[in-house]
């Protein structure tokens, strides 16, 4: 490889975008989403207010979930035609219980260059602000739909010997801290809502009180849901 390919720019970057507050973009990301030929959003209207907010002027498509399989080849193409294309979910990294692993899969198999830029994630900043042991840590997505299938994972996240991590939905919510108090009532835990934004807050304790404190307020907004099953 020569000096010169060594030093050219990567035909796919992965961009991580606010979790809430928009000045927690950085400056490398701004300038790498300034420097592209397309940017690949995971909702194009939803992403439109970042770029519009910093006069980034870029043509957008989509890449989600329903059409990343099929986008990726027609991104692929657009890459190894000479475009530098950038990738960014609706906030924080992509590929993380984001779109842009299969894309991400697909730049590899055909040897597209890429590059991963750090930035805003609510995975670590919640298991951060929990308080509670953060390594060794388990990121497990979002809790499953399904009672018994979340029921089966919040066991299993009680019997590690370590912290878990999780997104939930604040529909299930109440449901998933009845599931914890019965499993464990005494366990600790830290629910943090809507990082970054104005109504940020953050909850830590016992299952059992969080539970009474949640069902006198249906939750609404953005969950984060961290558990210590190491602390009596």
């Amino acid at each position: 490889m020569s000096d010169e390919s060594v030093n050219d720019p990567p035909a796919v970057s992965f961009v991580p975008t606010p979790i809430g507050n928009l000045g927690d973009i950085t400056l490398r990301a701004l300038e790498t989403l300034r420097s592209v030929d397309l940017i690949a959003c995971e909702d194009t209207r939803h992403s439109r207010k970042l770029l519009n907010h910093y006069k980034i002027e870029k043509p957008t498509t989509s890449l989600h979930d329903h059409n990343e399989k099929r986008r990726s080849l027609e991104l692929v193409a657009r890459a190894q035609g000479g475009q530098r294309i950038a990738v960014i979910s609706d906030a924080g990294t992509p590929c993380l219980s984001d779109p842009g692993h299969r894309f991400m899969r697909a730049c590899i198999k055909a040897e597209l260059t890429y590059e991963v830029l750090p930035g805003a994630c609510a995975i670590t900043t919640a298991l951060v602000a929990s308080g509670l042991p953060p390594h060794p840590f388990t990121f497990g997505g979002f809790l499953p739909f399904k009672k018994g299938k979340r029921e089966r994972e919040l066991q299993a996240a009680l019997g590690r010997g370590h912290t878990s991590v999780y997104f939930e939905s604040p529909h299930r919510l109440v449901s998933t801290l009845e599931i914890l108090s019965e499993l464990n009532p005494l366990a600790r835990i830290c629910i943090t809502k809507e990082l970054t934004k104005k109504f940020e807050n953050i909850y830590g304790g016992q299952t059992l009180k969080l539970l009474d404190a949640f069902t006198d307020r249906p939750p609404r907004g953005e969950f984060v849901l961290v558990i210590d099953p190491t602390t009596p």
